[in-house]
């Protein structure tokens, strides 16, 4: 198993603040990685989640992610919305509907939005690449990081930031700072699928 935290911790010794894409999902799952990175980032979120049923949970989870914007008070931070289609996304999802939650299907899941995110870094040149999925105890790190650095090869233009946000006590700042601002917090990863 990497040590992806050791890898995360080497971006102290960046020169300057170079731009980094950053997937976000939620959020709830934005609020430590946010803090933590934009000590280091000119940072501009990129919400790509075509996968969450229904639309209505969509709008929540971006809502929530706006009123964190809001609190952050950052006016560097940008946010892009990508278009929502969640018809045409779970085409290929659909295949593995019947697999648990945590296999096949979520790591084509989280494969797809990275993919979504690698390719507008690379057209847009940013210098970086990354997502918060892993700050979730129920998303595979370990997945994650190899589907940045298959990226990383088709997409050599950017570079991918290995991450796994819960460790060094991550998950215990994201809770705590949840609870205290009172984000919406949802019961289910996402997809019509995750909901049962």
């Amino acid at each position: 198993m990497n040590n992806y935290q050791k890898h995360l911790k080497q971006i102290a010794s960046l020169k300057g603040r170079p731009d980094l894409l950053i997937h976000i999902c939620c959020g709830v799952c934005s609020v430590y990685p946010l803090k933590y990175l934009s000590q280091f980032f000119k940072i501009t979120i990129f919400f790509s989640n075509s996968n969450i049923y229904p639309y209505e949970e969509y709008q929540r989870r971006l809502d929530a992610l706006k009123q964190y914007l809001q609190y952050l008070n950052d006016d560097s931070i940008r946010l892009i919305e990508d278009r929502y289609d969640n018809v045409t996304y779970m085409k290929d999802l659909a295949h593995f509907k019947d697999e648990p939650e945590g296999g096949k299907r979520c790591k084509l899941c989280y494969e797809k939005r990275m993919e979504e995110t690698f390719a507008y870094a690379a057209k847009h040149s940013y210098a970086y690449c990354t997502t918060v999925m892993s700050i979730s105890n129920r998303k595979n790190a370990d997945w994650i990081n190899e589907i940045g650095e298959k990226l990383q090869k088709k997409y050599p233009e950017t570079t991918y930031l290995y991450a796994d946000f819960k460790k060094g006590d991550g998950i215990i700042m994201n809770d705590r700072m949840n609870k205290e601002l009172g984000l919406y917090h949802q019961d289910y990863c996402g997809c019509i699928y995750s909901i049962r």
